[in-house]
């Protein structure tokens, strides 16, 4: 099946990720080596610290492509943004100041690192409304969803999806939160999966580690719908809702902390 990195920071001097042309083309290359051939480039926007102008995307973009080209390094990069809540995220999509995913209707949404605003719900109805579709971008690594999973829930029954940090099924960011990771896949709680990549050292792809992963854990139906979700992101096709499997989550939750 194709793999499609749909969200990732591979754009050289911008926000955080690759400092310089040479290190995003050495990302690149482990990209391609394992097997992604499509990646959506979610620069920052909106965030405390970071904010990557709509055109700055466009022309990075542009520019990497026409390297990645001449060093026949076989992916297609696409324009987005890893865009903080914020309370005017309509206006600045319509006026183009802020890039949705590969120009489809899916944007993809960053909470806070510890918290959920109150103003989320009602931000997400906008955007709907608007005829945007939000994505919830790491879940897992939100303290508040962490302390309750359940509150992840809510967001979802809003009409939000969410995606998943590859790294996250690998341990990268602690056991406590790769149990999570694999607690909410199994409650069909996550649509999607992006590897959230900013360098080679400690935030690499590690996409196939988290599929091989996947794979030991007896859910090669949840990679097919997850990689499958990620090409309807691409294609601008619809994401079907999941049913919720409450009564797993809370088993797996509890036995979780019991073995913390």
């Amino acid at each position: 099946m194709i793999l499609i990195d749909l969200h990732a920071h591979v754009l050289y001097g911008v926000d955080d990720g690759p400092k310089n042309e040479r290190d995003s083309l050495n990302m690149l290359r482990q990209a391609a080596k394992e097997g992604i051939t499509e990646i959506i480039c979610t620069s920052h926007a909106m965030h405390p610290q970071y904010h990557v102008p709509y055109k700055k995307v466009e022309e990075r973009v542009k520019s990497l492509q026409q390297l990645l080209q001449h060093e026949q390094i076989p992916i297609t990069l696409h324009t987005g943004h890893e865009i903080r809540l914020h309370d005017e995220l309509p206006t600045l999509l319509q006026q183009q100041q802020l890039h949705t995913l590969a120009k489809s209707n899916y944007i993809l949404l960053e909470l806070p690192s510890s918290t959920i605003p109150a103003y989320t719900v009602e931000m997400i109805r906008q955007l709907k409304i608007a005829g945007y579709k939000p994505i919830l971008a790491h879940p897992e690594r939100n303290m508040a969803i962490r302390e309750n999973p359940k509150r992840l829930n809510a967001l979802i029954q809003q009409g939000v999806f969410t995606q998943l940090t590859a790294g996250s099924l690998t341990g990268l960011y602690g056991k406590e939160v790769q149990r999570l990771s694999l607690a909410l896949v199994r409650a069909n709680y996550i649509h999607m999966i992006g590897s959230d990549a900013h360098d080679l050292r400690t935030r690499c792809f590690y996409y196939q580690a988290a599929l091989q992963y996947l794979e030991r854990k007896k859910e090669g139906d949840s990679i097919n719908r997850l990689l499958t979700n990620n090409a309807s992101i691409l294609a601008n096709k619809p994401i079907l809702p999941l049913e919720l499997d409450d009564m797993a989550l809370r088993k797996r939750w509890y036995f979780f902390h019991m073995s913390l």
